[in-house]
């Protein structure tokens, strides 16, 4: 069974839900340290205009040094959600496939958000059933885990019945690789990803867009198009061990 461990991010990119879509459960990391104007309040997304082709869509937020994810609040001063909503529609009004999702898109941002996690999360979900994708998820802060960084991400496989941890490639700068395998009973793989080209309005094709544009332009052959760019490969005692 593997589990994936991820921060929540508002309104993902491709290789976010291709990790989701290769575990058989996926935990939402909302218990540790929020990074500010990292992919947890903000995307991007390709716009009409040929002079700025992207566009930052972030969400305002309250938040001091070392407040947990679960615990920030967003800045409803800000005139947000009309922005995002507005810039969606602006910028996605001639998609293929706009006027599938417009619907639910502005169901979200007409609700009434406090905080960032949830939000995030309602987002994936959303996401996640347009896409297909049925994996199961929990949150981490509800799992009563032990231990910090790979300790923890170690526990946390047990505690959701895994054997098998799926690091994204940055984990073999800070995962202690050695305290996977016999000893832990946890087995680590690693998921890699390369952007898919595939039909986008705008000219010149723009990497690393919200999954968003990617729906809005293809449709429900997204998950095929998203599938595509991953390849998943198991920890090979013979690498170089990261952090010791």
């Amino acid at each position: 069974m593997i589990c994936a461990v991820h921060q929540p991010q508002y309104l993902p990119w491709l290789g976010f839900f291709s990790k989701l879509d290769a575990a058989d459960i996926f935990v939402i990391y909302d218990d540790i340290p929020y990074k500010h104007d990292d992919w947890q309040n903000r995307s991007r997304i390709k716009t009409v205009n040929p002079k700025k082709p992207v566009q930052w869509l972030t969400v305002p937020v309250h938040h001091t040094q070392g407040e947990l994810i679960r615990d920030i609040r967003i800045d409803n001063s800000k005139p947000w959600r009309r922005k995002h909503a507005n810039s969606l529609a602006a910028n996605y009004a001639r998609a293929a496939f706009y006027k599938d999702y417009a619907d639910d898109l502005s169901a979200i941002y007409a609700g009434e958000w406090d905080r960032l996690a949830p939000l995030d999360v309602e987002l994936i979900q959303l996401l996640c059933r347009w896409l297909g994708i049925a994996t199961p998820m929990v949150f981490s802060s509800q799992l009563g885990y032990e231990g910090r960084s790979t300790d923890a991400l170690i526990s946390i496989c047990r505690k959701t019945g895994a054997d098998l941890y799926l690091s994204g490639p940055g984990g073999r700068a800070y995962l202690e690789t050695e305290k996977f395998g016999k000893k832990t009973g946890v087995e680590l793989l690693f998921h890699e990803y390369e952007q898919p080209v595939y039909p986008q309005q705008f000219g010149q094709f723009a990497a690393r867009m919200s999954v968003v544009d990617l729906l809005l332009n293809c449709g429900h052959e997204s998950l095929h198009i998203l599938r595509s760019g991953r390849t998943i490969t198991p920890f090979a005692a013979s690498e170089k061990p990261g952090r010791q």
